[in-house]
């Protein structure tokens, strides 16, 4: 695989994109801590690399034909972004004392990780176009394939990791009751305007 730096730096650059994936990372840091932030990366994670092995499946082709399960999956991604959005928005501020005890076990945190990423059909789409052209034709096709998709998964932990950290510097600030306020309803009102841009959108 000659192109596999060229592989990371593209993997890298889309990671590093501002995301819903991104979005929840820095609110989970800074309302919940570095520790579910990081239940919550690894849900992302996880989630990646599902949708990686579903694109080198006949379910990825499916996926990228059918309009009808596009959409469907779509329309339930969208749902949820959304639904994620308003119960941020309508949170209530947290007092300093409580700040670090936001609502949130580490499995709802993975798991909000995990659904925000696979419920995203554009990542089939991204993958079935990404890997084949950093495939050698000439050698075995699995052990790229793992490669590649451990590698963007692997890359994933590392830069939502340093994103966690970078807005837990950030909580100080935020602490106040107005800080709070403010970041429930910016949060929220990112991810529904996500949902509703995934909604609105095509292929």
């Amino acid at each position: 695989m000659e192109n596999y730096l060229i592989y990371v730096g593209v993997a890298i650059a889309t990671i590093l994109l501002p995301g819903p994936a991104v979005m929840l990372t820095l609110n989970n840091s800074i309302q919940r801590g570095i520790l579910k932030s990081l239940a919550g990366i690894l849900g992302i994670a996880l989630a990646i690399l599902l949708v990686a092995i579903i694109s080198a499946t006949s379910l990825g082709i499916v996926l990228a034909s059918s309009a009808i399960a596009f959409n469907i999956i779509k329309i339930v991604g969208a749902a949820y972004l959304i639904y994620l959005g308003i119960k941020m928005f309508r949170s209530e501020a947290t007092n300093n004392d409580l700040f670090k005890e936001q609502e949130g076990s580490f499995f709802k945190c993975f798991m909000e990780g995990f659904l925000v990423s696979v419920s995203n059909p554009k990542a089939v789409i991204f993958f079935m176009s990404i890997f084949p052209q950093f495939i050698d034709l000439t050698q075995e096709y699995t052990p790229q394939f793992i490669l590649l998709a451990v590698t963007f998964s692997f890359l994933v932990i590392v830069i939502h990791t340093i994103y966690a950290v970078s807005a837990s510097f950030a909580k100080s600030k935020l602490s106040s009751q107005n800080g709070s306020s403010l970041l429930n309803k910016i949060s929220g009102g990112v991810f529904v305007s996500f949902g509703v841009g995934l909604a609105a959108s095509s292929k």
